[in-house]
This record gives C-alpha cells, sequence and structure tokens, in this order.
C-alpha cells in the first residue's frame, strides 16, 4: 500500500499549500529542505513567514533542546516561569528599549489570528466602539473578525462576521489618489453613514495581498489622522515582523508609534506557535482572565524566542545584514524585469519579502510548478496570484541563494520561450498559453 495516499484519504481537502508542493518531507536545515525521495529543495517559502531564522537554527534548536532536557516546564497557561521571565527580560531590553517602545505585553492565543482577534476585542473594549477600518487586500486570518478584516472575498467566503469598512489601501485607487483625505472626509462628515471606528488595522506591507508597500508618508499621515481622531492604530507585523521587512517592526521605517502591535509566526523562534499583542499601556483595560486561551503558556516558544532575540537582535549586525540581502534581492529581481518585459510588470516589496508581478496569473503558476520540479519552493501571492513571491530566510548565505536563482533563472527562460511559441501558435489560430 502506498502510505501517502493516506493524507488524501484521511486530511481534509481544507489542506492548501501541500497541493503546490506535493511530495513528503523529512528533514530540514538552514534554507534547505528535503524530501523521503532523497531530493533536495532550496526553500523561499520559510513557513509563510514563520521560519525567518531558518530551519533548525543551532542557536535556537540548542537552547530548546537544553531546557527540554533539564525537564523544564513546557506548558503553564499563563503562570509565571522562568523562561517567560527571560523571554520578558530579553525582548523589552534588545527590542523595545532600544526603539524607546514602551508596551504591556499580553500573550495570546498563539496564532495570527488569534492575536488579531484580541486586537480588535481590545480596540472595541476601550474605545466602546464597534466599526473598525480595515483596507483593500488585506489579510489578517482565517477566523472570524480576522476574516471580517481580509480583503479576499475567497477567504471570506462571501460572509460577513463583524462590523468593518473596508478603505482604498494607498495606490488601489490610483497614484493620484488622495486617499488619506478621503478617510478624512469619511470619518468626519456626519452624513457619510461610517460610524466613527475603534481602531485602523493595516499591514505595512500586504504580504498575502500583493506585496503592497505602505509609504513611510503614507504612514505617518495615517498616524497623524486617527491620533487626530481618537482612533486606535493596530499595525499587523505577523508576516512583516521580526525583521522580515528589513527592520524588526515593520514600522520603524516611518518613525511612528502604534497603539497596538501583532506579532505571531516568527516570534516563536523556530516556528514554535507563540502570539503577543504589544499595548500602550493607557489600553490595557482588560479584567483578569478576559480574554484568555490554554496555549498561551508555551514556554518552549519562551525559550526559542529568548534565544533568537539575544542572538540576532542584541546590536546591528544583524539588521545591516539583512538590508545588504534586501539590495541584492532587489537587484537580482529588477534585472529578471527588464530581461523579460512581455513577462513582468515590476518587482515588489521590501526586506527578504520581494517578488515580481507577472502580467498573466499562469505565468506565475507556471513559474512555482517549474521551480518545485527543480529544487526550489516559492509561492504566489496577490488577488489573482499574480506575484511571484521570495521569502528566503533572513540567515539564508549567498551560495543558497544564488542556488535558488539559478532555478528562477532557468523558469523565466522556460517560460519566455514556452510564451514566444504559444503566441507564434495563436497567430495561426491556435490556443493560448495555459
Amino acid at each position: 500500500m502506498n502510505k501517502e495516499k493516506l493524507f488524501e484519504e484521511v486530511e481534509s481537502s481544507a489542506r492548501s499549500y501541500c497541493r503546490s508542493f506535493p511530495t513528503v518531507f523529512t528533514q530540514s536545515k538552514g534554507s534547505l529542505i528535503y524530501d523521503n525521495k532523497g531530493n533536495k529543495f532550496v526553500d523561499f517559502l520559510s513557513g509563510a513567514g514563520a521560519l525567518n531564522y531558518g530551519h533548525n537554527n543551532d542557536v535556537i534548536k540548542n537552547s530548546v533542546m537544553s531546557y527540554l532536557e533539564k525537564d523544564g516546564i513546557a506548558m503553564s497557561l499563563d503562570l509565571h516561569s522562568q523562561s517567560k521571565l527571560e523571554f520578558i527580560e530579553a525582548f523589552s531590553s534588545c527590542i523595545l528599549k532600544p526603539r524607546n517602545l514602551e508596551y504591556k505585553i499580553q500573550f495570546t492565543s498563539p496564532t495570527g489570528t488569534s492575536v488579531v482577534e484580541s486586537a480588535v476585542k481590545l480596540a472595541r473594549k476601550y474605545t466602546k466602539r464597534e466599526n473598525v477600518v480595515c483596507f483593500t487586500n488585506a489579510f489578517h486570518g482565517m477566523t472570524g473578525v480576522s476574516l471580517s478584516l481580509t480583503g479576499s472575498n475567497s477567504h471570506r467566503q462571501g460572509q460577513s462576521y463583524s462590523n468593518v469598512t473596508r478603505f482604498p489601501f494607498e495606490g488601489y485607487a490610483g497614484s493620484e489618489f488622495n486617499s488619506i483625505d478621503y478617510y478624512r472626509k469619511l470619518l468626519t462628515d456626519p452624513s457619510s453613514g461610517i460610524d466613527l471606528p475603534a481602531a485602523i488595522i493595516l499591514e505595512t506591507v500586504q504580504a498575502e495581498g500583493g506585496l503592497n508597500v505602505a509609504s513611510v508618508e503614507w504612514l505617518q499621515d495615517l498616524r497623524l489622522l486617527t491620533s487626530e481622531l481618537g482612533i486606535l492604530l493596530i499595525i499587523d507585523d505577523i508576516q512583516t515582523g521580526c525583521g522580515r521587512s528589513g527592520s524588526f517592526f515593520s514600522f520603524e521605517r516611518a518613525g511612528i508609534k502604534p497603539d497596538l502591535v501583532c506579532l505571531s509566526k516568527s516570534i516563536g523562534g523556530m516556528g514554535l506557535p507563540m502570539a503577543l499583542l504589544l499595548i500602550d499601556s493607557a489600553l490595557d483595560v482588560w479584567r483578569p482572565a478576559e480574554d484568555n486561551g490554554t496555549f498561551r503558556g508555551n514556554n518552549l516558544a519562551f525559550v526559542a524566542s529568548t534565544a533568537m532575540v539575544k542572538h540576532f537582535w542584541s546590536d546591528e549586525k544583524f539588521e545591516l545584514e539583512v538590508a545588504d540581502k534586501a539590495l541584492y534581492i532587489n537587484q537580482y529581481l529588477n534585472q529578471i524585469v527588464a530581461k523579460y518585459p512581455a513577462l513582468c510588470i515590476k518587482t515588489k516589496g521590501i526586506g527578504l519579502m520581494q517578488g515580481i508581478e507577472m502580467r498573466d496569473e499562469a505565468y506565475s503558476e507556471f513559474l512555482v510548478k517549474d521551480c518545485f520540479a527543480n529544487g526550489v519552493i516559492v509561492e504566489r501571492c496577490g488577488p489573482h496570484d499574480e506575484v511571484f513571491k521570495l521569502m528566503p530566510a533572513l540567515t539564508i548565505d549567498y551560495t543558497t541563494l544564488n542556488q535558488g536563482f539559478a532555478v528562477i533563472d532557468a523558469a523565466f527562460a522556460k517560460l519566455s520561450n514556452q510564451t514566444v511559441n504559444t503566441s507564434q501558435t495563436a497567430d495561426a489560430g491556435e490556443g493560448r498559453y495555459v
């Protein structure tokens, strides 16, 4: 019997990534993953942003293994534990204080969607207002309120779970459109039909929505608008945080301070479940146990995250290395766009979350499949999955990065040849490229 058929026979149809990358993975190290057939893959997916520091990073892994060998407590609800104390100390001294940020830390249930739910719940409690503003092409998770904030109709399944108002993200209505003035008009006009919101929530880089990057000026103007009108600003840094956009927090480049910050994914150090809600101290109006979850005391994640914070973020060295790699990736992608203008529109993204907007979603689909067939795992994003998206580990070495680029080069060359041949066939009266 082929045991691998059990996945299809037993696992729910909700499975997704395994459909794009159909193999059985067995081992991983750094930026490489291996399957049960001995194939090696360069990982440009990074656990959808949960593995910013690569697979089984030695510093992080050894800290967790040492903790387990000493029978350290693994699960503790929200009881005080030594590992939680050490995480709070490290996060405060290495992340918050150097950035002049003063936040209370709430350990929520350990998923990204859970921390978004907690942020919105707290904003509504504090302001005593229900409406929340979100943006076109946003993605905030797959549970009730989070789904309402998400732009994609396919994710929301056409349903509404919460009182939300959706505004156009910067650039959505064209570069000439003054979105901030538009928001101000809607939020201050008593006849606009829009209730003053409890909060505005956004990703500074829309990771799943197509690598749409909010400008520094827009972020600063939005922060001024929310302060002016008494609206809380929630930054969803679940995928864009922990160094993915270049700095530890994605909003640092704008010099703003959000009221609430959502962290998950790579805050768990090596893919361990963990989520944090950073709260302006004036907003911490929870009653004991008013917002809780059984697995908010994942001590293995505390240990992993402490090791991650101390090793990578105790000084500026790692951030500078990420900036160099981001520039290297950007230069490479720009070369691809210049070489294949018939296939590509433009590069998108910042940091180590960059990609290319393709002229046809079938092109990005082809690239993902061909790259996987030749040893690179890479995904796509955007409203129509038209953006070819690279998210390598922040720790990836240049040799491995170039190995991945070589596979991408070959995939683009093959795609270009096929589109030329298909175009010639179409001119003769047959078919279309798919």
